[in-house]
């Protein structure tokens, strides 16, 4: 595996390298970059690597600057020291988000997590994937709600969330408004479109929009800021953590 290391403190980067050759003594690293400039001009001049480490911020700004300059396909695993990029990150080739001091048992993680991806599908399944055309799931565009006497139409676009709470659900809309839906989160969980909804605990149902930052605390736990602002505060299941931040990245 061919690895590129963009990390602007030399001891930081000489570490990753360690500890990289500790996980596979064949891994190379091919070279080591302190500056977004920098990185721009040898992705141009040379041939694109398997996976590339970029720390976020480097010695002429952030590392995100690099997709704005080149179009870049190569994978990415992100480092810094900052939790509050982890969305952004996922939107620019990111196979995972790294908090330093790089734990070895997170690096691996990551490393298993990139090779999984790259990993080809049987012939078989992709035979099939050929011959059969995949029908579309219809997801619900709207809820109707009964509140007393009336009922009220709620498009799934204006909510924000979902949440249970001493055995009813709700939902709550972009405005803040919290109304009674009658499905459980395990219905609600397959009636949604899960490219917009995340069911990250058993208490709550996330659209996209409303996650506002992601923060990361030691051993990997992750807790979300939405808007509107729930009473409690709401963090990723630990069983849920991968697939949350494949989820992030699509």
């Amino acid at each position: 595996m061919n690895v590129v290391i963009i990390e602007d403190e030399y001891l930081t980067a000489e570490r990753l390298e360690n500890l990289l050759r500790k996980y596979d003594a064949s891994i190379q690293v091919l070279t080591k970059l302190p500056s977004v400039s920098e990185a721009v001009e040898w992705f141009q001049e040379h041939p694109v690597p398997d996976l590339a480490f970029m720390d976020i911020h480097l010695e002429d700004g952030l590392a995100f600057a690099i997709f704005d300059q080149i179009s870049l396909t190569v994978p990415v695993i992100f480092t810094t020291a900052y939790d509050e990029y982890t969305i952004r990150a996922f939107k620019v080739n990111s196979v995972d988000y790294l908090l330093k001091p790089i734990d070895y048992e997170e690096l691996t993680a990551a490393l298993d997590k990139f090779k999984s991806l790259r990993q080809p599908l049987p012939d078989l399944k992709n035979i099939l994937q050929l011959i059969q055309k995949p029908q579309e799931t219809e997801y619900k565009s709207r809820f109707m709600i009964s509140i007393g006497t009336k009922i009220r139409s709620v498009e799934t676009a204006d909510i924000a969330y979902f949440f249970s709470e001493d055995k009813s659900t709700f939902l709550v809309t972009q405005d803040g408004q919290k109304l009674p839906v009658e499905y459980s989160l395990d219905k609600l969980n397959q009636v949604t479109d899960p490219k917009r909804f995340f069911r990250v605990n058993r208490q709550f149902l996330v659209a996209f929009p409303a996650i506002e930052t992601i923060h990361t605390y030691s051993a990997g736990k992750l807790k979300v800021d939405l808007d509107p602002e729930p009473r409690a505060e709401v963090f990723v299941s630990g069983d849920r953590i991968t697939d949350f931040k494949v989820w992030l990245g699509r």
